[in-house]
């Protein structure tokens, strides 16, 4: 079984299943079960399945959130929602980094290209 194209709009997780019978999947958050997960074959396409999963109002919180897509105890797919103040902080840092990085790359290769 293969998940693919995932993808968010209007609240609902969307994504394509290959698989050889239609699967029982269930979604997950923090051990709780997300209701209203669909699996409907995708017609004229035999053995995909087209997956919908809602995305609950008490699943939105600060942070970073993950939905676990799994069937049978196996985890096919993570949906990953980050909302909330804290998180800009966190990426105004990780941007930093990557400035101070290719600053360095930048006078590397300038001293490479004056040195060759």
């Amino acid at each position: 079984m293969k998940v693919e194209e995932g993808g968010i709009s209007g609240g609902v997780w969307e994504a394509l299943v290959t698989a050889t019978e239609p699967p029982v999947i269930e979604a997950l958050h923090g051990g709780r079960v997300v209701e209203g997960v669909q699996v409907q074959p995708v017609p004229g396409q035999p053995g995909r399945f087209a997956l919908r999963v809602p995305i609950p109002a008490w699943v939105l919180n600060e942070g970073l959130q993950t939905i676990l897509v799994q069937s049978g105890g196996q985890t096919l797919a993570t949906v990953t929602l980050v909302a909330g103040q804290p998180l800009d902080g966190d990426i105004r840092v990780e941007l930093s980094l990557l400035r101070a990085e290719l600053d360095l790359l930048k006078r590397a290769f300038q001293r490479h290209v004056r040195e060759g």
